[in-house]
């Protein structure tokens, strides 16, 4: 009887991501700084506009990347409650402007009128109630709306990014404050988790689920297993060393805030002479220039202090080139007036008519949307492995 030799084992690609014999793309975790390069320059891009139309494009542009691309993990359930805010952005900013009537000119189509309230001869120029018309709702709505569409953007970041592994990518100057941002990003999906687990619990235990006495017995459950994280995260970083002064000197450290300080001092005043025709040449791009190779010593030389180990890099492939370039790409369409009028990004409600959608911002938001596909898919969520059944030998 002939003896079959076990197949030689097949060695993975060196990097885990090329594509398989069907040309799929194998899953894996696009580069956090991508999402985040990708999500920053979408929403400057939404700073450059006020058309509804292009700015609801923009919520759909977020909800078909999100659903395309991101993972099982905690953060990445909470994309909905950024729309909940959102819609209470959009929601304050209409009450404040029907509150605050100002504005109104008499081409305004009238709506209802507030009550007005007097105001003292110091506080002028500022009217409580009154008449409210439509031209100033649709205006408060629009302003609201790109600022919501905003909030939205840095949701997207917060959902698809692996917060974790942004925090290793940070300059060693850097980690204690970005640790401090990631504990701080991390609280809103874990608190939305921890609700979302004690109402299954009760729901379970056939529980009230609506009223007073189900929320009172919600907050407590939900306060107590955030503190139970507190005092688990606080031991962990105590058991790493975090925190630890280790080899710095006193004179170290001040160098490095002295140049952190100056620099940041220069970058300020190169915005102020970007944004501001009328300032010195000095105050542009050299003073902003001078403080960014400021900053960038500054890092340097409170970086040597700090020594990290990496296990396992992420890498920078082709994925992450093009998530980041298709987002920086639709921000510079935008902001270049480039093959459109740039009055169509702001259109005036007088008179009052429906905005149009230039071409060029459009397909500029259209290829943001890019991201969907050209980002490889999400691993899939680890299953736990299931014993197999022992089977007794017959004695």
């Amino acid at each position: 009887m002939a003896r079959t030799l076990p197949a030689a084992p097949v060695k993975p690609p060196a990097s885990g991501h090329a594509p398989d014999a069907g040309g799929r793309r194998l899953p894996r975790t696009l580069h956090p700084v991508a999402w985040w390069i990708w999500a920053l320059a979408l929403a400057t891009a939404v700073s450059r506009t006020n058309n509804p139309l292009l700015l609801f494009l923009v919520l759909a542009v977020l909800g078909y990347v999100i659903t395309m691309r991101r993972t099982e993990a905690p953060w990445a359930r909470g994309f909905k409650y950024y729309l909940y805010l959102a819609l209470t952005v959009v929601a304050i900013r209409v009450l404040f402007r029907a509150v605050f009537a100002t504005g109104i000119t008499p081409r305004d189509h009238f709506l209802f009128s507030l009550p007005h309230i007097p105001t003292p001869d110091w506080y002028a120029g500022i009217q409580l109630g009154g008449p409210v018309s439509l031209e100033a709702l649709l205006s408060a709505a629009t302003d609201g709306l790109r600022l919501a569409c905003m909030l939205c953007c840095i949701g997207a970041a917060n959902t698809l990014a692996n917060p974790k592994r942004a925090l290793r990518v940070l300059p060693g100057a850097l980690y204690e404050l970005g640790v401090a941002v990631t504990v701080s990003i991390s609280v809103a999906p874990q608190l939305v988790q921890s609700v979302q687990r004690v109402h299954r619990a009760k729901r379970l235990r056939a529980g009230r689920s609506k009223g007073f006495r189900a929320l009172r017995g919600i907050i407590v459950p939900v306060l107590e297993d955030a503190l139970e994280r507190s005092l688990r995260l606080a031991a962990a970083m105590d058991s790493r060393g975090y925190g630890r002064a280790g080899t710095a000197t006193r004179r170290s450290r001040r160098a490095t805030g002295a140049l952190m300080l100056l620099g940041m001092c220069g970058l300020c005043a190169g915005a102020y002479g970007l944004l501001d025709a009328t300032a010195p040449k000095l105050l542009g791009l050299p003073a902003m220039g001078a403080g960014a190779l400021l900053c960038f010593a500054g890092l340097r030389l409170g970086g040597r202090r700090i020594t990290r180990t990496t296990y396992r890099p992420d890498p920078w492939n082709f994925a992450e080139w093009a998530v980041a370039g298709c987002g920086v790409l639709s921000a510079v369409l935008l902001f270049t007036n480039v093959g459109f009028n740039a009055a169509e990004l702001n259109p005036s409600i007088y008179p009052l008519s429906w905005p149009t959608l230039p071409l060029v911002p459009a397909a500029a938001i259209l290829l943001a949307g890019a991201a969907g596909f050209l980002a490889p898919p999400p691993a899939p969520p680890a299953r736990p492995t299931v014993p197999a059944p022992r089977t007794e030998e017959p004695k």
